[in-house]
């Protein structure tokens, strides 16, 4: 531990949920002041509880995940599936941003780092509405990251799959039968743990990342390049 984010005031998003843990636990290892809040961030007006709740905050984390089932066929994709992806994982992350940026850019200094998903960049045939709101998510990092950047504010969003998490992959995802056969897509033959994950996600948090404007960083083993 170097007490790298010492003084740094952190706010992770579901930190129960999806890299909720794996962030709290990183940061807090490198002496951050971590908020890790649990709140259900899906009513209009809960984001910007929370970021009048925490007060000032450096770092914000949007760890924002949703149950992704997979469909047999596209009808299978009810209105209310494709809702509950967009107000659990796309809707939140605007109000979040919406209500943390002027802070930020009346301090001309601020981190949002957007816990995302590889989904979002390559297609897959039984989960169009976890990977379209997922895609959104990228869309709106790479334009409000351009108007963030001109107040000294970067926005970044890792797009990462099989890595370790409370969601996707608890801790008995190893045993899954098929996750040998879903592991021969990526080229590194394994989950990533989640510490390499938030290790990351510190990275795009500190000042190193003062030159990434908006950008959207692949974390899938490879996966996106199979």
């Amino acid at each position: 531990m170097s007490g790298r984010f010492a003084g740094r005031r952190v706010v992770v998003t579901r930190a129960l949920d999806f890299m909720g843990p794996a962030l709290v636990e990183t940061f807090r290892g490198e002496g951050a002041e971590v908020m890790a809040d649990t709140r259900d961030l899906r009513p209009v007006n809960a984001a910007a509880g929370l970021i009048e709740d925490a007060g000032h905050i450096d770092i914000l984390i949007a760890n924002l995940i949703a149950p992704d089932p997979r469909i047999i066929l596209e009808e299978d994709t009810t209105e209310a599936l494709w809702q509950t992806m967009f107000d659990t994982m796309v809707h939140p992350l605007y109000r979040l941003v919406h209500a943390v940026l002027p802070q930020m850019r009346a301090r001309r200094a601020g981190k949002v780092v957007v816990m995302g998903s590889a989904n979002a960049l390559r297609g897959t045939d039984n989960r169009s509405a976890y990977s379209a709101a997922r895609g959104a998510q990228v869309s709106y990092v790479r334009c409000v990251g351009l108007a963030a950047v001109k107040h000294n504010v970067q926005i970044n969003l890792i797009a990462q799959n099989f890595v370790e998490n409370a969601t996707s992959f608890p801790s008995g995802a190893r045993a899954v039968p098929d996750l040998a056969e879903r592991l021969k897509e990526v080229p590194v033959g394994r989950l990533a743990t989640g510490r390499e994950s938030a290790t990351l996600a510190m990275y795009l948090a500190g000042p190193e990342s003062d030159f990434f404007v908006g950008q959207v960083v692949p974390f899938a083993g490879g996966w996106m390049s199979a």
